[in-house]
Protein backbone atom coordinates (compact mmCIF):
# COMPACT_ATOMS: atom_id res chain seq x y z
CA UNK A 1 0.00 0.00 0.00
CA UNK A 2 1.10 3.77 -0.30
CA UNK A 3 1.48 6.73 2.39
CA UNK A 4 -1.14 7.01 4.81
CA UNK A 5 -3.40 9.48 3.73
CA UNK A 6 -5.56 9.93 6.69
CA UNK A 7 -5.09 9.44 10.57
CA UNK A 8 -7.95 9.97 12.82
CA UNK A 9 -6.54 9.86 16.63
CA UNK A 10 -8.67 9.30 19.95
CA UNK A 11 -11.61 10.45 18.07
CA UNK A 12 -14.94 10.89 21.13
CA UNK A 13 -18.00 12.36 20.15
CA UNK A 14 -21.19 11.96 22.83
CA UNK A 15 -25.03 13.12 22.22
CA UNK A 16 -27.17 13.24 24.59
CA UNK A 17 -28.18 9.90 26.36
CA UNK A 18 -25.34 8.33 24.16
CA UNK A 19 -21.77 8.09 23.84
CA UNK A 20 -21.26 7.60 20.17
CA UNK A 21 -17.11 7.64 19.58
CA UNK A 22 -14.64 6.38 22.79
CA UNK A 23 -11.26 7.24 21.53
CA UNK A 24 -11.96 5.64 18.11
CA UNK A 25 -8.44 5.10 15.72
CA UNK A 26 -8.81 4.67 12.22
CA UNK A 27 -6.06 5.26 9.27
CA UNK A 28 -6.23 4.93 5.39
CA UNK A 29 -3.50 4.26 3.04
CA UNK A 30 -3.87 5.85 -0.46
CA UNK A 31 -5.15 3.50 -2.99
CA UNK A 32 -6.25 1.34 -0.19
CA UNK A 33 -9.84 0.11 -0.21
CA UNK A 34 -10.51 0.11 3.53
CA UNK A 35 -14.00 -1.85 5.43
CA UNK A 36 -15.46 -0.68 8.34
CA UNK A 37 -17.56 -2.73 10.03
CA UNK A 38 -19.44 -2.89 13.47
CA UNK A 39 -23.16 -3.72 14.37
CA UNK A 40 -25.97 -1.09 14.33
CA UNK A 41 -25.22 1.89 16.71
CA UNK A 42 -21.39 1.20 17.07
CA UNK A 43 -20.31 4.38 15.74
CA UNK A 44 -19.56 3.39 11.92
CA UNK A 45 -21.24 6.78 10.22
CA UNK A 46 -20.68 9.18 13.03
CA UNK A 47 -16.99 8.15 12.75
CA UNK A 48 -17.38 9.41 9.04
CA UNK A 49 -19.41 12.30 10.08
CA UNK A 50 -17.33 13.65 12.31
CA UNK A 51 -14.90 12.95 9.19
CA UNK A 52 -16.40 14.94 7.15
CA UNK A 53 -17.79 18.17 9.19
CA UNK A 54 -21.24 17.01 9.68
CA UNK A 55 -20.88 16.69 13.33
CA UNK A 56 -18.10 17.80 15.74
CA UNK A 57 -15.74 16.33 17.60
CA UNK A 58 -15.41 16.63 21.22
CA UNK A 59 -11.84 15.43 21.12
CA UNK A 60 -9.41 13.83 19.26
CA UNK A 61 -7.26 14.78 15.86
CA UNK A 62 -7.67 14.54 12.59
CA UNK A 63 -4.65 14.21 10.11
CA UNK A 64 -4.93 14.18 6.20
CA UNK A 65 -2.09 14.51 3.91
CA UNK A 66 -0.05 15.23 6.35
CA UNK A 67 -2.21 18.40 8.19
CA UNK A 68 -4.34 18.47 10.92
CA UNK A 69 -7.42 19.48 9.52
CA UNK A 70 -11.14 19.98 11.21
CA UNK A 71 -14.12 20.57 8.81
CA UNK A 72 -16.89 22.51 9.82
CA UNK A 73 -19.37 21.52 7.06
CA UNK A 74 -19.45 18.71 4.25
CA UNK A 75 -18.58 21.48 1.24
CA UNK A 76 -15.72 22.34 2.94
CA UNK A 77 -14.60 17.98 3.26
CA UNK A 78 -15.66 18.10 -0.50
CA UNK A 79 -13.30 21.06 -0.95
CA UNK A 80 -10.57 19.51 0.24
CA UNK A 81 -11.25 16.45 -1.74
CA UNK A 82 -13.59 13.96 0.82
CA UNK A 83 -17.00 13.27 0.04
CA UNK A 84 -19.19 10.43 1.39
CA UNK A 85 -21.70 8.56 -0.29
CA UNK A 86 -24.65 8.03 2.39
CA UNK A 87 -26.67 5.03 3.52
CA UNK A 88 -29.72 7.22 3.50
CA UNK A 89 -30.40 8.67 -0.01
CA UNK A 90 -30.14 12.47 -0.08
CA UNK A 91 -31.32 13.20 -3.79
CA UNK A 92 -34.42 15.85 -3.76
CA UNK A 93 -37.31 14.18 -5.65
CA UNK A 94 -38.36 17.11 -7.14
CA UNK A 95 -35.34 17.69 -9.32
CA UNK A 96 -34.23 15.73 -12.17
CA UNK A 97 -30.94 13.46 -11.80
CA UNK A 98 -28.64 15.86 -13.29
CA UNK A 99 -29.96 18.96 -11.06
CA UNK A 100 -29.02 16.59 -7.91
CA UNK A 101 -25.93 15.52 -8.74
CA UNK A 102 -24.25 19.18 -9.74
CA UNK A 103 -26.63 20.92 -7.06
CA UNK A 104 -24.95 23.60 -5.48
CA UNK A 105 -22.21 23.88 -8.03
CA UNK A 106 -24.16 23.80 -11.16
CA UNK A 107 -22.88 24.92 -14.91
CA UNK A 108 -24.16 28.15 -15.86
CA UNK A 109 -24.76 30.04 -18.64
CA UNK A 110 -24.46 33.34 -18.22
CA UNK A 111 -26.58 34.04 -15.46
CA UNK A 112 -28.80 31.25 -15.71
CA UNK A 113 -28.48 27.43 -15.29
CA UNK A 114 -27.02 25.43 -17.91
CA UNK A 115 -29.26 22.18 -17.79
CA UNK A 116 -28.29 20.85 -20.89
CA UNK A 117 -24.37 20.89 -19.89
CA UNK A 118 -24.99 19.03 -17.06
CA UNK A 119 -27.12 16.36 -18.30
CA UNK A 120 -24.44 15.94 -20.87
CA UNK A 121 -21.10 15.74 -18.06
CA UNK A 122 -24.35 13.30 -16.19
CA UNK A 123 -24.22 11.33 -18.94
CA UNK A 124 -20.59 10.89 -19.39
CA UNK A 125 -21.12 9.81 -15.57
CA UNK A 126 -23.16 7.33 -16.00
CA UNK A 127 -21.17 5.88 -18.57
CA UNK A 128 -18.33 5.39 -16.75
CA UNK A 129 -20.64 4.24 -14.39
CA UNK A 130 -21.96 1.28 -17.33
CA UNK A 131 -25.75 2.33 -15.92
CA UNK A 132 -28.57 3.53 -18.31
CA UNK A 133 -30.27 6.67 -16.24
CA UNK A 134 -31.67 9.34 -17.84
CA UNK A 135 -30.31 12.75 -16.83
CA UNK A 136 -33.21 14.51 -17.20
CA UNK A 137 -35.75 12.16 -15.15
CA UNK A 138 -36.94 13.26 -11.78
CA UNK A 139 -35.05 11.86 -8.74
CA UNK A 140 -38.31 10.84 -7.71
CA UNK A 141 -39.40 8.24 -10.50
CA UNK A 142 -36.54 6.17 -10.25
CA UNK A 143 -36.26 3.11 -7.80
CA UNK A 144 -34.29 3.40 -4.62
CA UNK A 145 -31.29 1.12 -6.27
CA UNK A 146 -31.11 3.63 -9.28
CA UNK A 147 -30.90 6.81 -6.64
CA UNK A 148 -28.07 5.28 -4.67
CA UNK A 149 -26.27 4.75 -7.97
CA UNK A 150 -26.93 8.81 -8.87
CA UNK A 151 -25.50 9.12 -4.72
CA UNK A 152 -22.09 7.70 -6.34
CA UNK A 153 -22.22 9.10 -10.00
CA UNK A 154 -22.85 12.61 -7.51
CA UNK A 155 -19.76 11.19 -5.51
CA UNK A 156 -17.64 10.28 -8.16
CA UNK A 157 -18.20 13.95 -10.04
CA UNK A 158 -16.05 15.61 -7.10
CA UNK A 159 -12.24 15.25 -7.81
CA UNK A 160 -12.04 13.10 -4.50
CA UNK A 161 -8.58 11.67 -2.53
CA UNK A 162 -11.05 10.16 -0.34
CA UNK A 163 -14.48 8.50 -0.88
CA UNK A 164 -16.53 7.17 1.80
CA UNK A 165 -19.01 4.72 0.58
CA UNK A 166 -22.05 4.09 3.25
CA UNK A 167 -23.42 0.78 2.54
CA UNK A 168 -22.97 1.22 -0.99
CA UNK A 169 -24.51 -2.15 -2.18
CA UNK A 170 -27.75 -2.73 -0.04
CA UNK A 171 -29.86 -1.75 -2.57
CA UNK A 172 -28.22 -3.01 -5.45
CA UNK A 173 -28.71 -5.95 -7.70
CA UNK A 174 -25.71 -8.57 -8.27
CA UNK A 175 -25.14 -7.07 -11.68
CA UNK A 176 -25.08 -2.97 -10.13
CA UNK A 177 -22.55 -4.48 -7.20
CA UNK A 178 -19.95 -6.16 -10.04
CA UNK A 179 -20.28 -2.44 -11.77
CA UNK A 180 -19.60 -0.65 -8.32
CA UNK A 181 -16.88 -3.01 -7.55
CA UNK A 182 -15.42 -2.13 -11.22
CA UNK A 183 -15.60 1.45 -10.44
CA UNK A 184 -13.57 1.11 -6.83
CA UNK A 185 -11.15 -0.80 -8.23
CA UNK A 186 -10.72 1.77 -11.41
CA UNK A 187 -10.66 4.53 -8.30
CA UNK A 188 -7.84 2.19 -5.99
CA UNK A 189 -5.61 2.12 -9.28
CA UNK A 190 -5.67 6.38 -9.28
CA UNK A 191 -4.68 6.42 -5.63
CA UNK A 192 -7.64 7.49 -4.10
CA UNK A 193 -8.62 5.79 -0.90
CA UNK A 194 -11.68 3.96 -0.37
CA UNK A 195 -13.86 3.94 3.15
CA UNK A 196 -16.24 0.80 2.58
CA UNK A 197 -18.86 0.92 5.31
CA UNK A 198 -20.70 -2.23 4.88
CA UNK A 199 -22.76 -5.55 6.68
CA UNK A 200 -22.06 -7.82 3.78
CA UNK A 201 -19.35 -10.33 4.78
CA UNK A 202 -18.86 -11.79 1.34
CA UNK A 203 -17.88 -8.23 -0.44
CA UNK A 204 -14.67 -7.89 2.46
CA UNK A 205 -12.21 -10.50 0.80
CA UNK A 206 -13.71 -9.49 -3.05
CA UNK A 207 -13.48 -5.53 -2.63
CA UNK A 208 -11.35 -4.58 0.19
CA UNK A 209 -7.66 -4.51 1.78
CA UNK A 210 -8.01 -4.07 5.24
CA UNK A 211 -11.38 -4.11 7.84
CA UNK A 212 -10.86 -2.30 11.12
CA UNK A 213 -14.30 -3.21 13.45
CA UNK A 214 -16.07 -1.16 16.08
CA UNK A 215 -18.09 -1.95 18.55
CA UNK A 216 -20.71 0.22 20.98
CA UNK A 217 -18.43 3.19 19.70
CA UNK A 218 -15.36 2.20 20.78
CA UNK A 219 -12.41 0.78 18.43
CA UNK A 220 -11.80 -3.29 18.16
CA UNK A 221 -8.85 -3.73 15.67
CA UNK A 222 -8.29 -4.05 12.03
CA UNK A 223 -7.01 -7.31 10.27
CA UNK A 224 -5.69 -7.93 6.75
CA UNK A 225 -8.77 -8.98 4.24
CA UNK A 226 -7.71 -11.85 3.10
CA UNK A 227 -5.72 -13.05 6.20
CA UNK A 228 -9.27 -13.37 8.29
CA UNK A 229 -12.72 -15.10 8.31
CA UNK A 230 -15.91 -14.16 8.30
CA UNK A 231 -16.12 -15.66 12.18
CA UNK A 232 -13.05 -13.37 12.94
CA UNK A 233 -14.80 -10.34 12.04
CA UNK A 234 -18.19 -11.40 13.22
CA UNK A 235 -16.70 -12.18 16.77
CA UNK A 236 -15.08 -8.60 17.17
CA UNK A 237 -18.30 -7.10 16.14
CA UNK A 238 -20.87 -9.19 18.42
CA UNK A 239 -18.81 -11.15 20.53
CA UNK A 240 -20.38 -14.73 19.18
CA UNK A 241 -20.38 -16.57 16.20
CA UNK A 242 -23.67 -16.69 14.13
CA UNK A 243 -24.46 -19.39 11.61
CA UNK A 244 -26.29 -18.60 8.45
CA UNK A 245 -27.33 -21.74 7.17
CA UNK A 246 -30.21 -22.34 3.58
CA UNK A 247 -33.56 -23.75 4.70
CA UNK A 248 -33.58 -27.19 4.01
CA UNK A 249 -37.65 -27.82 3.74
CA UNK A 250 -40.95 -26.12 4.46
CA UNK A 251 -42.13 -25.70 7.90
CA UNK A 252 -45.28 -25.07 6.71
CA UNK A 253 -48.28 -27.24 7.40
CA UNK A 254 -49.38 -29.83 4.79
CA UNK A 255 -52.64 -28.36 5.72
CA UNK A 256 -51.96 -25.22 6.42
CA UNK A 257 -55.23 -22.61 4.67
CA UNK A 258 -54.57 -19.83 1.99
CA UNK A 259 -54.82 -16.50 3.69
CA UNK A 260 -54.06 -14.40 1.21
CA UNK A 261 -54.55 -15.26 -2.90
CA UNK A 262 -53.51 -12.95 -5.48
CA UNK A 263 -55.12 -13.43 -9.06
CA UNK A 264 -54.17 -11.79 -12.23
CA UNK A 265 -53.06 -8.70 -10.39
CA UNK A 266 -51.93 -5.95 -12.92
CA UNK A 267 -50.49 -3.06 -12.05
CA UNK A 268 -48.61 -0.89 -15.14
CA UNK A 269 -45.41 -2.40 -17.12
CA UNK A 270 -43.90 -3.75 -13.59
CA UNK A 271 -46.90 -5.54 -12.46
CA UNK A 272 -48.56 -7.98 -14.98
CA UNK A 273 -50.59 -10.59 -14.54
CA UNK A 274 -49.38 -12.12 -11.29
CA UNK A 275 -51.03 -14.52 -9.20
CA UNK A 276 -49.90 -16.77 -6.28
CA UNK A 277 -50.84 -17.59 -2.73
CA UNK A 278 -49.94 -17.39 0.71
CA UNK A 279 -50.33 -20.24 3.25
CA UNK A 280 -50.90 -19.48 7.34
CA UNK A 281 -46.91 -19.90 8.55
CA UNK A 282 -45.62 -19.27 5.60
CA UNK A 283 -42.50 -16.91 4.39
CA UNK A 284 -43.25 -16.56 0.76
CA UNK A 285 -39.53 -14.90 -0.68
CA UNK A 286 -40.17 -12.70 -3.74
CA UNK A 287 -36.54 -13.08 -5.69
CA UNK A 288 -35.55 -11.25 -8.64
CA UNK A 289 -33.53 -8.47 -10.12
CA UNK A 290 -34.24 -4.85 -9.38
CA UNK A 291 -36.66 -3.13 -11.58
CA UNK A 292 -38.67 -6.98 -11.69
CA UNK A 293 -41.82 -5.66 -10.41
CA UNK A 294 -41.41 -7.43 -6.69
CA UNK A 295 -41.72 -4.05 -4.76
CA UNK A 296 -44.31 -2.88 -7.36
CA UNK A 297 -46.21 -5.90 -6.58
CA UNK A 298 -46.27 -5.46 -2.93
CA UNK A 299 -47.42 -1.74 -3.12
CA UNK A 300 -50.31 -2.56 -5.33
CA UNK A 301 -51.72 -5.29 -2.93
CA UNK A 302 -51.67 -3.29 -0.02
CA UNK A 303 -53.15 -0.23 -2.13
CA UNK A 304 -49.98 2.06 -1.42
CA UNK A 305 -50.40 1.88 -5.70
CA UNK A 306 -53.32 1.92 -7.49
CA UNK A 307 -54.34 -1.42 -9.83
CA UNK A 308 -55.66 -1.60 -13.10
CA UNK A 309 -57.37 -4.71 -12.52
CA UNK A 310 -56.44 -8.30 -10.08
CA UNK A 311 -58.77 -9.67 -7.63
CA UNK A 312 -57.42 -10.21 -3.85
CA UNK A 313 -58.70 -12.49 -1.55
CA UNK A 314 -58.08 -12.85 2.30
CA UNK A 315 -59.16 -16.12 4.44
CA UNK A 316 -61.19 -17.43 0.99
CA UNK A 317 -63.29 -13.49 0.80
CA UNK A 318 -62.70 -11.67 -1.67
CA UNK A 319 -61.39 -8.19 -0.10
CA UNK A 320 -61.09 -4.38 -2.02
CA UNK A 321 -58.28 -2.63 -1.15
CA UNK A 322 -57.57 0.78 -2.47
CA UNK A 323 -55.16 2.23 -0.42
CA UNK A 324 -53.40 1.35 2.85
CA UNK A 325 -56.01 2.31 5.73
CA UNK A 326 -57.90 -0.54 3.49
CA UNK A 327 -55.21 -2.82 3.61
CA UNK A 328 -54.40 -2.27 7.51
CA UNK A 329 -58.03 -2.81 8.37
CA UNK A 330 -57.82 -6.37 6.71
CA UNK A 331 -54.85 -7.31 8.69
CA UNK A 332 -51.90 -7.00 5.92
CA UNK A 333 -48.54 -4.28 7.11
CA UNK A 334 -45.76 -3.12 4.92
CA UNK A 335 -42.43 -2.48 5.84
CA UNK A 336 -41.00 -0.38 3.19
CA UNK A 337 -37.72 -0.86 1.58
CA UNK A 338 -37.63 3.15 1.90
CA UNK A 339 -37.93 3.49 5.51
CA UNK A 340 -37.61 7.45 5.72
CA UNK A 341 -40.09 7.63 2.62
CA UNK A 342 -42.52 5.18 4.11
CA UNK A 343 -41.72 3.69 7.26
CA UNK A 344 -41.30 6.47 9.49
CA UNK A 345 -41.30 10.00 11.11
CA UNK A 346 -37.96 11.06 11.79
CA UNK A 347 -38.77 13.78 13.63
CA UNK A 348 -41.05 11.76 16.19
CA UNK A 349 -40.47 9.33 18.65
CA UNK A 350 -39.47 5.87 19.15
CA UNK A 351 -42.43 5.41 21.24
CA UNK A 352 -45.33 7.54 18.67
CA UNK A 353 -43.13 5.78 15.65
CA UNK A 354 -44.05 1.99 17.30
CA UNK A 355 -47.81 2.87 17.63
CA UNK A 356 -48.80 4.95 14.72
CA UNK A 357 -50.59 2.06 13.13
CA UNK A 358 -52.58 1.23 15.92
CA UNK A 359 -52.97 4.77 17.74
CA UNK A 360 -56.55 3.75 18.29
CA UNK A 361 -55.98 1.36 21.06
CA UNK A 362 -53.78 3.49 23.06
CA UNK A 363 -56.26 6.42 23.55
CA UNK A 364 -57.89 7.01 27.07
CA UNK A 365 -60.27 9.44 26.02
CA UNK A 366 -59.47 12.08 23.40
CA UNK A 367 -55.69 12.09 25.12
CA UNK A 368 -53.28 9.16 23.75
CA UNK A 369 -52.07 6.97 27.41
CA UNK A 370 -48.35 8.08 26.84
CA UNK A 371 -47.67 5.05 29.68
CA UNK A 372 -49.45 2.37 27.81
CA UNK A 373 -47.48 3.46 24.38
CA UNK A 374 -44.26 3.24 26.01
CA UNK A 375 -44.68 -0.02 28.32
CA UNK A 376 -45.34 -1.91 25.11
CA UNK A 377 -42.96 -0.12 22.95
CA UNK A 378 -40.44 -0.73 25.53
CA UNK A 379 -41.29 -4.69 25.06
CA UNK A 380 -40.25 -4.54 21.58
CA UNK A 381 -36.67 -2.57 21.89
CA UNK A 382 -36.19 -5.23 24.25
CA UNK A 383 -36.87 -8.16 22.38
CA UNK A 384 -35.26 -6.68 19.18
CA UNK A 385 -32.46 -5.23 20.63
CA UNK A 386 -33.32 -1.59 19.51
CA UNK A 387 -30.15 1.06 21.03
CA UNK A 388 -31.69 4.15 22.01
CA UNK A 389 -31.30 5.72 25.54
CA UNK A 390 -35.26 5.75 25.80
CA UNK A 391 -38.48 5.36 24.12
CA UNK A 392 -38.72 8.72 23.86
CA UNK A 393 -35.51 9.46 21.60
CA UNK A 394 -36.64 10.86 18.22
CA UNK A 395 -35.52 8.47 15.11
CA UNK A 396 -34.10 10.59 13.23
CA UNK A 397 -31.26 9.96 15.95
CA UNK A 398 -30.61 6.41 15.61
CA UNK A 399 -28.69 4.43 13.20
CA UNK A 400 -30.40 3.11 10.39
CA UNK A 401 -30.44 -0.38 11.56
CA UNK A 402 -32.19 0.70 14.53
CA UNK A 403 -34.39 2.97 12.43
CA UNK A 404 -35.24 -0.23 10.58
CA UNK A 405 -36.09 -1.89 13.93
CA UNK A 406 -38.36 0.70 14.61
CA UNK A 407 -40.37 0.25 11.41
CA UNK A 408 -41.24 -3.71 12.16
CA UNK A 409 -42.10 -2.38 15.78
CA UNK A 410 -44.84 -0.71 14.60
CA UNK A 411 -46.36 -4.04 12.76
CA UNK A 412 -45.20 -5.99 15.48
CA UNK A 413 -47.20 -3.60 17.36
CA UNK A 414 -50.52 -3.54 15.56
CA UNK A 415 -50.62 -7.64 14.95
CA UNK A 416 -50.94 -7.29 11.54
CA UNK A 417 -52.04 -11.34 10.45
CA UNK A 418 -49.67 -11.20 7.04
CA UNK A 419 -46.71 -9.13 6.65
CA UNK A 420 -45.18 -7.41 3.93
CA UNK A 421 -41.47 -7.15 4.20
CA UNK A 422 -39.40 -5.37 1.60
CA UNK A 423 -35.74 -5.77 2.35
CA UNK A 424 -36.43 -6.35 6.10
CA UNK A 425 -32.60 -6.29 6.31
CA UNK A 426 -31.30 -3.98 4.27
CA UNK A 427 -28.16 -2.03 5.88
CA UNK A 428 -28.33 -4.23 9.07
CA UNK A 429 -25.23 -5.65 10.56
CA UNK A 430 -24.97 -9.94 11.18
CA UNK A 431 -26.27 -9.82 14.37
CA UNK A 432 -29.35 -7.78 14.06
CA UNK A 433 -30.22 -9.37 10.85
CA UNK A 434 -30.21 -12.65 12.95
CA UNK A 435 -32.12 -11.10 15.80
CA UNK A 436 -35.29 -10.37 12.84
CA UNK A 437 -34.46 -14.00 11.20
CA UNK A 438 -35.34 -14.76 14.38
CA UNK A 439 -38.24 -13.06 15.38
CA UNK A 440 -39.73 -13.77 11.60
CA UNK A 441 -39.27 -17.46 12.55
CA UNK A 442 -41.06 -16.60 15.78
CA UNK A 443 -43.95 -15.08 13.92
CA UNK A 444 -44.64 -17.62 11.31
CA UNK A 445 -45.20 -20.01 14.27
CA UNK A 446 -47.47 -17.84 15.95
CA UNK A 447 -49.61 -18.33 12.77
CA UNK A 448 -48.35 -15.03 10.79
CA UNK A 449 -47.77 -14.86 6.98
CA UNK A 450 -44.76 -12.96 5.39
CA UNK A 451 -43.96 -12.40 2.50
CA UNK A 452 -40.36 -11.46 2.22
CA UNK A 453 -38.57 -9.49 -0.71
CA UNK A 454 -34.50 -9.53 -0.68
CA UNK A 455 -31.77 -8.65 -2.86
CA UNK A 456 -30.00 -11.19 -1.34
CA UNK A 457 -29.85 -14.66 -2.63
CA UNK A 458 -28.50 -16.38 0.83
CA UNK A 459 -31.01 -14.14 2.87
CA UNK A 460 -33.99 -15.68 0.84
CA UNK A 461 -32.83 -19.39 0.65
CA UNK A 462 -32.41 -19.63 4.84
CA UNK A 463 -35.69 -17.85 5.41
CA UNK A 464 -38.15 -18.98 2.41
CA UNK A 465 -40.32 -22.13 2.15
CA UNK A 466 -41.18 -21.34 -1.27
CA UNK A 467 -39.32 -18.78 -3.67
CA UNK A 468 -42.20 -16.85 -6.52
CA UNK A 469 -38.99 -15.45 -8.87
CA UNK A 470 -40.08 -12.32 -10.79
CA UNK A 471 -38.76 -11.13 -13.65
CA UNK A 472 -39.57 -7.85 -15.80
CA UNK A 473 -42.94 -7.18 -13.83
CA UNK A 474 -43.88 -11.02 -14.58
CA UNK A 475 -43.97 -13.72 -12.54
CA UNK A 476 -41.23 -16.17 -14.28
CA UNK A 477 -41.35 -19.35 -11.85
CA UNK A 478 -42.04 -20.73 -8.18
CA UNK A 479 -39.79 -22.76 -6.10
CA UNK A 480 -39.95 -24.82 -3.35
CA UNK A 481 -37.31 -24.44 -0.61
CA UNK A 482 -35.94 -28.26 -1.19
CA UNK A 483 -35.21 -27.45 -4.69
CA UNK A 484 -34.51 -23.93 -4.75
CA UNK A 485 -30.65 -22.96 -5.56
CA UNK A 486 -29.36 -19.79 -6.20
CA UNK A 487 -28.19 -20.85 -9.44
CA UNK A 488 -32.46 -22.00 -10.25
CA UNK A 489 -33.29 -18.41 -8.73
CA UNK A 490 -30.90 -16.64 -11.37
CA UNK A 491 -32.12 -18.74 -13.93
CA UNK A 492 -35.56 -17.41 -13.62
CA UNK A 493 -34.77 -13.37 -12.98
CA UNK A 494 -32.49 -13.33 -15.99
CA UNK A 495 -34.91 -15.15 -18.70
CA UNK A 496 -35.14 -13.85 -22.22
CA UNK A 497 -37.87 -12.65 -23.86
Amino acid sequence: MGEIILTMKGIDKTFPGVHALDNVDFELYKGEVHALMGENGAGKSTLMKVLTGIYRKDKGTITYEGKLVEFTNPREAQQAGIVIVHQELNMLGHLTVAQNIFIGREYMKGVKIDDARMNVEASKLFKRLNIDIDPTEKMSNLTVGKQQMCEIAKAISHEAKIIVFDEPSAALTESEVDELFGIIRDLKEKDIGIIYITHRMDEIKIITDRVSVMRDGAYVGTLISEDSTKNDIISMMVGRIIYEEPKTKSTVAKDAPVVLKVENLNAGRSVQDINFELYKGEILGFSGLMGSGRTETARAIFGADPKESGNIYINGAKVEINNPEDAVKHGIGYLSEDRKRFGIVVRRTVSENSTMANLENFMKGIFIDKKKENTETEKYVESLAIKTPSVDQLVVDLSGGNQQKVVLTKWLVKNCDILIFDEPTRGIDVGAKSDIYKLMNELVKEGKSIIMISSELPEVLRMSDRVIVMCEGRKSGELRIEEATQEKIMHLATLDD
